[in-house]
């Protein structure tokens, strides 16, 4: 029996949008720690086999974690995305999308640097690499584009987050002009909280909304997205983030702090969003 989903599958011409940072697996932990991936992917699974999102972005997903999330959305879904050192190993910031819907056009991965096309760089002042992941879709329901991009900024460095978002923010625009009806959507852990430089940085121009304070309908309380396994507060720090593009109206959003006996899949809360483009916007059929 599949538990009951937060928001669940949704049909076109809305986009179910999900980001969800899974927390990597580590070894060498005590059999109480919550942090155990042998403990936490059932749940992680449970929460993906409930909600089964349209778009789906994920960060610090080791490879077979990656697997995991594959196999609790199901056959229908597929993934670009490879891990952010120079031979595709360690963490992955994953796009996942259900094929029924979108279907893929292209995808790029870049390193957060100078050197944004070369696999393993960094430069910013981050410790470790960090990466950026976009992929190009047509939506199969609705014949209009979908330009998704997904990241996890560095955890120390203010320095690599600005330097990042600012290209980031290239990228949308850049974006934006090649395909100006396109629905963009921005998944990620900023490591960073709504009222930072980051995120003033982000949305100051309007090119990209924060999807929660943009929704119709907040489906849940707000949530701290970092949880570190504890009770859900309410009042907490976003530092989650579903970004959406011009011309797109957010339906719902919620943070999904759901608990199973107590127990957290993740450190971190998933953050869902209900997206409609402007059907004025897309592309028309012939």
């Amino acid at each position: 029996m599949t538990d009951a989903p937060l928001i669940g599958p949704v049909a076109a011409p809305d986009l179910h949008v999900m980001s969800f940072n899974i927390r990597r697996r580590f070894v060498h932990l005590m059999p109480s720690s919550p942090d155990r991936w042998e403990t936490r992917r059932p749940l992680v699974q449970r929460i993906l086999q409930a909600e089964q999102p349209t778009l789906l972005g994920v960060q610090e997903a080791l490879a077979d974690q990656v697997e995991a999330v594959g196999e609790a959305l199901g056959p229908h879904y597929r993934s670009v995305g490879r891990g952010r050192n120079a031979d595709g190993d360690d963490e992955r910031c994953t796009i996942f999308y259900d094929t029924r819907r979108l279907e893929l056009t292209g995808w790029t991965q870049r390193a957060l640097s100078d050197t944004p096309n070369e696999p393993g760089s960094r430069s910013w002042g981050n410790l470790v690499r960090r990466i950026l992941v976009s992929a190009e879709f047509t939506d199969l329901g609705t014949g209009g584009r979908v330009l998704a991009f997904n990241t996890h900024l560095d955890h120390l460095s203010w320095r690599s987050r600005l330097r990042s978002v600012d290209y980031l923010l290239e990228l949308v625009g850049a974006a934006r002009m090649a395909e100006p009806t396109a629905t963009i959507v921005v998944t990620g852990d900023f490591n960073a909280d709504a009222d930072s430089a980051v995120l003033r940085r982000l949305t100051g121009d309007a090119t990209l909304r924060d999807a929660w304070l943009a929704a119709v309908e907040r489906v849940t309380p707000q949530w701290g997205t970092f949880g570190h396994y504890k009770r859900p507060r309410p009042g907490g720090k976003r530092i989650d983030f579903i970004l959406a593009g011009p011309g797109v109206t957010v339906l719902r959003t919620g943070i999904n702090a759901v608990r199973f006996n107590g127990l957290a899949a993740s450190d971190h809360e998933p953050v869902q969003a209900v997206l409609r483009a402007d059907r004025s916007r897309e592309v028309p059929e012939r």
